[in-house]
This record gives structure tokens, C-alpha cells and sequence, in this order.
């Protein structure tokens, strides 16, 4: 432990985000004002503060920051909060996850709740996927570590992020136009206009955005030849909104936004090629000596580092077809605030939110035609509702706050999969090693006589969730600089689900089932899991209550749980504060909206997961305020940890007993001069599962096998650091210069450190833990440290009104893995291939910037 401090410390000279300007609000609601005292207003509190002065470690993000830094959804926030990272996996919907301080929800489940809570404009958005509309007119965002649940409406286990977009300005006409183009033919345009209806009063405020690039990655074919391209953009959006400001006090605003996504999302790389495909078992069956991987590179042994460089440096996914997504975001917002004394206001939040999508992709990605998602269509219906009485008596010395909180969440996921022309074949390959190549090119259809090419089905998966909650938090000064906080929180979760099939076309499952008896015994389990394949089995035949095969299911997951915070913060100057807390966080477990969830009459539902963290935060100014420094140190131990595996033919959902995350965060502003500012901020964190994660309960290799390794995307040491430098040339031009690098030490990239290895039932705790130690670990999954750095450089003109940047982020084009995983039906344990889904590579380009 001592090493890796003193590590961190070596690597604290790299930093954060830039200039954060300075905010005046006399309430959450209230339009910005900007100041010149380096005072950072934020609403993290449901109440308006300098950032310095309350009791929680939150990052505030400008919108300068964020043009800085280019990033356009919340996905980027990372550039600018060394604490936050997020991967996407396959899907534009619903494969996105957040982290903060290391915790997160892996995804790919529409059932799993992320572990981190996105608020837009106070309204709660119930997935992430939901949240990737493209940042353009923000005012903010907060970056709130550690677990919520007293002051958000809805709670969360690791943070919450909450973005508020600049509301109408009652007092004068403005707006902006901002003009984007860059390398992949990437386009954008961003504006928006403000209307003052009744001067002083009413304004409309109308935000528009439109995005268009090529590909990230190349499709090629099983041959190599190209037929697409993949990780695409091509999206727009409309906000328009109404706000209102009365002299009687009464505020608010009615927001209502639309956007449209037809980017293809996303490639995955394969990095490891499977013994069975370098040893000659998919040329013997016709597949090929490659086995339909069209790319040029790929590594062929486990722990061939270079070859998954070489892999991922190739940028080329193979597949049939490249992904299609075509999805439908739109909702309405409205935001109210009744004055019922000069110290005491009534604040209402309410919001609707219709989220359709359609998706298609190749799910084997190979260019074998394998297994395909012909149609993936979602369905989500939220509407939110949140009432909150909020003020200060006994002359400023008490603030308190009561609130009420009500969600209710519709779910309707169908997902068609369809077995497709190669996928006899390698079900031939997968079995050609255990028989010696005896059972020909087509197993199944050698037992069967039917070719499984064509089977198809239709999955249906629905939930209705509902939450309600009682909320409060409160602040009193107790004595001159100590202020004690004490918050709580009620909550009762309610949801039924299930899933169904509407569509049937397999035949090749009966009829492997009912071919066992002429199938060599020691081949049977892998007949039954390739003939009856799960996502395209048909449900509830009668051999499933023997054998596991797909079983449907309806059921309901109730839990309630009174969450809790204390922290007490002391003042020792104006510019010194210091505050230590204690919170009890509560994420609500649910139901495994998957085919295989119920195979071999399993619960499909999961349990909640809770944490109890401790926290101790400094945060102070020096130097006449020319540096701000802010240090925060926590522990947070998790109970009941959600997790999410995809195994290679199915995923699997579970609860380990306890996953811990540890460390210090530091985030420095220095500004030697008006024109010079530098910052500096890290975090060093340590977030594992501990030796004894699987204390408390039967002991299993998909849970042992993770104890004592780190978690997913988590880097020990994520160092930041950067400057801006803002010279003036004369009386109306300037010229500036920014610039970052992003340091990212090792990290893991899949959900298991090893290889997981098969047990017999009934084995004991310590033969699964042997059986466990002596499994090989996963070398591809090992993401090694980057440093990845953004530039920026332009004119401003006519006092700021205009400008003309020049960009490149990831300038050295560091190619990165985001989520690692087992090729689908490519093998299985130590013979898996392994594929991996990439982060963005070197972008740049000029932008255009009016204002008026």
C-alpha cells in the first residue's frame, strides 16, 4: 500500500479540467451570473453553494470545460473527473456504463439499474442509454462522488451526475451558433436562440444540435473485403423550453426535447483467436483457417501482448453486416417553484421520458454467418415525480429540507435471434477436438437430419417498476464554523416482470433432444447447450424440468430500506474547511430480464445492493485565493454487489457478498496570473474484491474466481493535468491555448480475472477454491496505463463574440480497449477467443463560434 502511495503521489503532477467559472445564484433555479471572486455556485445540495463550502466531494464542470475538452455527451466526462470513467459495449442502448470511484453496474441487461445516477435538469433518466443525447447549451455538471439518495430523487450506490441545461434568460434576447468539422467527414452543428416573450417575465429559449461522422472501425468480411463501417454518428436534437420569473416569486420552466440516433454502435475487435481456429478445427469444417475472422491481425497465444496491439492498432471488426440502430428519444420536463415565505419555498419536479429504439447486429462478430440479432426493439416509458418543502430558520442557522419522490418505469424489450448459415459448422468445430473430427462438418444435422440454419425466435422481456420515497436533509450550524448534516431516506421498490415468447421457429432443439439416446454420453451436455442454444431455444419444453434448457417466467421483486448520512463540517477560516461523513447507500436489486434466467428452475432475480462509506474531505483556498485545493479520502464497503457476466453463450446474474473501494482524491486550481491557470487532480483508488468476497454464502467458481482481484475498469492511478493560457492581442482579440493529458495506470477490462474453470456438483468450498487458484488468467483482458492528451488553440474576436479553434484530442492515438469479453460460440474456458469493444482514436478538426 505504502508503494502504491507513494506511486500516486509521483503521478499527481498531471491533471484535471480547466477553468471553472464562477457562478452567483440565489436558487437552484435561478440563471448564473458570472463573477469575478473565483466563487464556483453549484446546486449539488439542492440549494445554491460555493462549491467549497459544503460537505461533499463533487467536481462542478463548466461549460468552457467542456468545449475545452470537446466532450459532447456524458460518456467524455471522464476528460474532465478523474474519478468518473464509462465503456460502451455492443448496444447504443443499453450496454453503457458508468463508474465512479470504481463502482458501476456492468451492463447489456435492460433489468440492471446503473450503480451512478444521471439527472438532467433535476428530472432522473432511469437508464444510461437514455442519457447519450449530445451535451449542447449546459450550463453544468456536477460530478457527485460517492453514494445519493437524501438529496436526489432517486437513490444511487457509487454517484450520480446532475447536468443542468442554461434555462431561459427573462431579460434579454441571445443565443450562439457553434460549427464543427473534423477528420472521419465529422460535421456538427450546435445553436441556440433566447426570446424574452414578456420582458422581465417570460423568455423561450429553442437549443438545436446535429452530428454526422464515418466510422471508427472498418467491417470487413470473412475474406477481408470491406462492407461497412462502424461507430458511426449520426444523431440531432431539439430542446425547446418556456421559463417564467414573477415578481411574486413564483419560477420555473417547461422543457420539452426531442432527438433521433441512427448511429451504428458498436465493433468489436477479436484479440485472441481460439486454439480450435490456429490448430485447423474451423478449416476442417469449411470455415476457413481463419475461422470468418477477416482481420489481418489477431493475436494466437494468450499472452501475446503485442498481438493484441498489433489486433486493436488494425481497426477492423469482422462481421456480416455492420450494426443498425435507429432510436427515438423525447420527453417533457416541468419545473416549478412557489415562494411560501421569504424562507421557505414549495419546489416541484415532474417529468415524462419515451425512449423507442430499434437495433440489428451480427452477435457472433466473426464473418461467419453464426448467430444474428435480426431485431432488438425497446421500449421505455418513465415518468418521475418529485416534491420537495426546502428553506432555513432560526435565523440562517437551520436549513432543512423534505421531499417525496415517486417513479414508475414501463419496460417492453423484443429481441429476435436467428441461427444463421455457418452455424452448423461451428458447432462441428467446437466438437471437432472431443471426437477427433468423427461427427463430420454438421454434427447436429448428422443426429437430427435438419439443418439448424434458419431457426429463429422472438424473446419478449417486460417489467413495470415502481419507487416511492421519503426524503430529508438537513444542516445546522451548531456553533460558530460547525455545522452538523443529517439526512434520511425511505424508499420502497415494487417490480414485476418476465419474460415470454411470442415467436417460435426451432426445430433443431426437439430434435437434438430427442436424438440423446444415439449421442456418446460424454457429448451430451455440449449437444444440449449448442442444439437448444439459449437465446434461440424454445421455452418450457418438457425436458426442461431435468435438463437446462430456456424455462419462462413472471415474477415480482419487493425490498424497502431506510437510507442515511451524517457528516459534520467545521469552518476554521473563510477559506479552510474540513468535514468528515458516514453514508449508508442502497441500489435496488430487480429481475434478470434474460432467456436463460430460470434455466434449471433458478430465481431470476437478484438482490440489492447496499454500501456503507466513510468519508473525510479538506477543501481550501491559498494564497489570496490564487490556489484551490480540495482532497478527499474514502472507504466504501459493498454488500450484495451486483454483477453481470456475458459467459460466451448466455449471461449471468449475481450477487458477490462483498466488493470494496478505497482511496484518495485531489483536485488542485492554480492560477499564477489573469492570463495563466493550471490544474492539477487525481485519484488513486483502490477497488477490489476482497479474498473473502465470498464469505456468507455456498461458495461457487463465478464468484470465487473474482476474489481478490480488482474490479472492471478501475484503474489504481488516473492522474490529470492541464493549463490554459489566455492572451490578450488588443482591445477585441485573444488569443488562447489549452491543453491536457489524461494518465491511466493498468486496469482490468472483463468481469473475470481468469478462466474460470469447470467443478463438479456438488464439489467442496476448498476444492472450488483449488480449482479456482490453478486457473490461467485472462492476459487479453489487462488494459495496460495510457496517457492520452487533448490540444486546443484559437482566436477569439470582438470581445469574445466570435471564434476560431483548432482541436486534436487524443493526440498521440493511443488505441484503447473498453470491454473485453468471450467471443460468442468461439470456444469455451481457457480455449475461448477473446474480442474487445475500443474507445475513439485520434480526432481533429476546427470549430466555429458566434454569439450574440
Amino acid at each position: 500500500m505504502t508503494r502504491k502511495f507513494a506511486a500516486f503521489a509521483g503521478g499527481l503532477m498531471a491533471c484535471s479540467s480547466l477553468t471553472a467559472p464562477a457562478f452567483a445564484q440565489d436558487s437552484e433555479t435561478a440563471t448564473p451570473e458570472v463573477r469575478d471572486d473565483n466563487v464556483i455556485i453549484v446546486t449539488a445540495t439542492r440549494r445554491a453553494q460555493d462549491v467549497q463550502d459544503i460537505p461533499l466531494a463533487v467536481t462542478a464542470i463548466s461549460p468552457q470545460q467542456l468545449e475545452a475538452q470537446r466532450v459532447v455527451n456524458i460518456q467524455q466526462i471522464s476528460a474532465l473527473a478523474p474519478s468518473f470513467t464509462a465503456s460502451q459495449a455492443q448496444l447504443a442502448s443499453g450496454s453503457v456504463v458508468l463508474r465512479v470511484r470504481g463502482i458501476g453496474t456492468t451492463s447489456n441487461n435492460i433489468g440492471f439499474e446503473s450503480a451512478v445516477g444521471i439527472f438532467i435538469d433535476g428530472a432522473y433518466q432511469s437508464r444510461p442509454g437514455v442519457a447519450l443525447s449530445e451535451f449542447v447549451d449546459v450550463e453544468r455538471v456536477e460530478v457527485l462522488r460517492g453514494p445519493q439518495g437524501t438529496l436526489f430523487g432517486r437513490n444511487t450506490s457509487a454517484g450520480a451526475l446532475n447536468v443542468t441545461n442554461v434555462r431561459p434568460d427573462v431579460t434579454e434576447f441571445s443565443g450562439f451558433v457553434n460549427a464543427e468539422y473534423g477528420n472521419f467527414d465529422e460535421k456538427s452543428l450546435q445553436g441556440a436562440i433566447n426570446v424574452p416573450i414578456v420582458k422581465d417575465t417570460v423568455a423561450v429559449r429553442l437549443t438545436g444540435a446535429w452530428r454526422e461522422r464515418d466510422g471508427f472501425l472498418d467491417v470487413v468480411n470473412r475474406t477481408g473485403t470491406k462492407i461497412g463501417e462502424t461507430n458511426t454518428a449520426d444523431q440531432w436534437l431539439v430542446r425547446g423550453q418556456i421559463g417564467w420569473d414573477t415578481d411574486s416569486g413564483l419560477r420555473g420552466r417547461i422543457i420539452a426535447d426531442y432527438s433521433k440516433s441512427k448511429s451504428s454502435c458498436c465493433g468489436a475487435i477479436e484479440l485472441y483467436q481460439s486454439p480450435l481456429v490456429t490448430g485447423g478445427a474451423y478449416a476442417a469444417v469449411g470455415l476457413g483457417a481463419n475461422g470468418g475472422n477477416g482481420q489481418p491481425y489477431v493475436a494466437t497465444a494468450p499472452r501475446d501482448q503485442a498481438g493484441f496491439e498489433r489486433a486493436m492498432d488494425n481497426r477492423t471488426v469482422s462481421a456480416n453486416a455492420a450494426p443498425r440502430a435507429d432510436i427515438d428519444n423525447y420527453g417533457v420536463t416541468g419545473e416549478l417553484e412557489f415562494p411560501l415565505s421569504d424562507s421557505a419555498d414549495l419546489i416541484f419536479i415532474g417529468s415524462y421520458r419515451k425512449y423507442q429504439s430499434f437495433e440489428a447486429y451480427d452477435s457472433d462478430f466473426t464473418g461467419l454467418d453464426i448467430f444474428n440479432v435480426s431485431g432488438l426493439n425497446l421500449d421505455l416509458d418513465t415518468w418521475t415525480a418529485e416534491l420537495r418543502l426546502q428553506g432555513d430558520s432560526m435565523d440562517g442557522a437551520l436549513n432543512y429540507m423534505i421531499g417525496g419522490f415517486y417513479s414508475d418505469e414501463q419496460i417492453d424489450q423484443s429481441v429476435s435471434f436467428a441461427l444463421g448459415a455457418d452455424y452448423g459448422e461451428n458447432v462441428g468445430a467446437l466438437l471437432f477436438v472431443p471426437t477427433g473430427g468423427a461427427l463430420g462438418a454438421n454434427p447436429l444435422t448428422v443426429f437430427t437430419g435438419l439443418d439448424p440454419n434458419g431457426t429463429s425466435n422472438t424473446n419478449r422481456f417486460q417489467q413495470d417498476a415502481k419507487s416511492y420515497a421519503v426524503f430529508s436533509h438537513n444542516s445546522l450550524e451548531i456553533t460558530d464554523g460547525l455545522e452538523l448534516t443529517v439526512g434520511a431516506r425511505y424508499s420502497w421498490e415494487e417490480k414485476s416482470g418476465g419474460f415470454s415468447q411470442t415467436a417460435v421457429n426451432n426445430q433443431i432443439c426437439p430434435a437434438t433432444l430427442g436424438a440423446l439416446g444415439a449421442i456418446p454420453e460424454a457429448l451430451r451436455p455440449s449437444f444440449i447447450g449448442l442444439g437448444c442454444f439459449g437465446f434461440t431455444a424454445p421455452a418450457n419444453l418438457p425436458q426442461s424440468a431435468v435438463l437446462p434448457l430456456v424455462r419462462t417466467f413472471q415474477t415480482d421483486f419487493k425490498d424497502e430500506e431506510l437510507i442515511y448520512t451524517v457528516k459534520l463540517g467545521y469552518e476554521f477560516s473563510s477559506a479552510t474547511n474540513a468535514y468528515a461523513s458516514f453514508t449508508h447507500g442502497y441500489k435496488a436489486g430487480g429481475i434478470n430480464l434474460d432467456t436463460t434466467a430460470a434455466v434449471n428452475g433458478a430465481d431470476p432475480r437478484f438482490l440489492s445492493e447496499e454500501v456503507d462509506a466513510y468519508e473525510i474531505g479538506l477543501k481550501s483556498k491559498l494564497f489570496d485565493d490564487a490556489v484551490t485545493l480540495n482532497v478527499a479520502a474514502f472507504y466504501e464497503e459493498f454488500t450484495n454487489f451486483q454483477v453481470l457476466e456475458f459467459t460466451g453463450t448466455a449471461f449471468t446474474t449475481f450477487n458477490v457478498p462483498i466488493a470494496e473501494t478505497r482511496g484518495v482524491e485531489i483536485e488542485t486550481l492554480i492560477r499564477p496570473s489573469r492570463e495563466l491557470t493550471f490544474n492539477v487532480s487525481g485519484t488513486f483508488l483502490e477497488a477490489s474484491y476482497p479474498d473473502d468476497c465470498d464469505v456468507g454464502q455456498e461458495t461457487t467458481v463465478t464468484v470465487a474466481s473474482l476474489c481478490g482481484n480488482d474490479l472492471t475498469n478501475a484503474p489504481q492511478v488516473v492522474a490529470l493535468v492541464g493549463g490554459m493560457w489566455e492572451k490578450p492581442i488588443n482591445d477585441s482579440m485573444e488569443f488562447f491555448l489549452s491543453g491536457q493529458v489524461r494518465m491511466e495506470s493498468d486496469q482490468r477490462t472483463s468481469t473475470q480475472a481468469i478462466v474460470p474453470p469447470t467443478v463438479a456438483a456438488g464439489s467442496t468450498a476448498a476444492q472450488v477454491q483449488a480449482a479456482v487458484d490453478a486457473a490461467p488468467l485472462i492476459v487479453a483482458d489487462v488494459q495496460d496505463g495510457k496517457a492520452f492528451v487533448n490540444l486546443r488553440a484559437g482566436l477569439r474576436f470582438g470581445d469574445g463574440a466570435y471564434a476560431i479553434e483548432g482541436w486534436v484530442n487524443n493526440l498521440t492515438d493511443e488505441v484503447v480497449r473498453g470491454v473485453t469479453f468471450n467471443t460468442t460460440l468461439r470456444g469455451s474456458g481457457a480455449v475461448n477467443s477473446r474480442s474487445a469493444f475500443t474507445l475513439p482514436p485520434r480526432q481533429y478538426g476546427i470549430t466555429l463560434r458566434a454569439k450574440f
